[in-house]
């Protein structure tokens, strides 16, 4: 495991705002000279502190307006139930996270779908005909409040 110093933190924060930096940019960002900032930047990647560069897409603009969180609770309570259900979600585009969880339920999914008939469909025609699927609670956000993939790399005042 790479040692997330400060210059470490310095470099991902930036990263974390803006992807598309080139090394120079970086380095000046973060004060470094570009080859010390390279060799950082090539490091974290390296050990996997950093898994990959994505663009951020507007979900309206790309069809996709509608979210829902889908609370799934199991048929069975097995390894290989579980395997199955891991299998399917797996296997499904439009589901962006999926969370094993404690207390009532077993999973929450975070789901996307361009429309409620799309959603319908998605809730009816997959989620419930799979065998390892015994229970399905939906809740559909009607607003985002925050929403970021940013990791915290300081600690936080509280």
């Amino acid at each position: 495991m790479i040692e997330l110093d400060e210059l470490n933190r310095k470099i991902l924060k930036a990263l974390q705002e803006d992807g598309r930096l080139t090394n120079n940019e970086l380095a000046e960002l973060v004060n470094l000279s570009a080859s010390q900032c390279s060799r950082r930047r090539s490091s974290l990647e390296r050990e996997g502190c950093i898994r990959g560069y994505h663009a951020h897409l507007d979900k309206q603009a790309a069809g996709v307006a509608l979210t829902s969180m889908v609370s799934i609770t199991l048929s069975t309570h097995n390894a290989d139930n579980a395997m199955h259900f891991s299998e399917l979600i797996a296997t499904l585009p439009n589901v962006l996270e999926a969370h094993a969880l404690t207390g009532e339920m077993d999973y929450l999914l975070k789901v996307v779908s361009s429309d409620l008939k799309s959603l319908s469909t998605f809730i009816n025609s997959i989620l419930l005909q799979h065998e390892s699927i015994a229970n399905v609670k939906t809740a559909i956000v009607l607003e985002t409040i925050k929403e970021t993939s940013a990791l915290p790399l300081y600690k936080e005042v509280v």
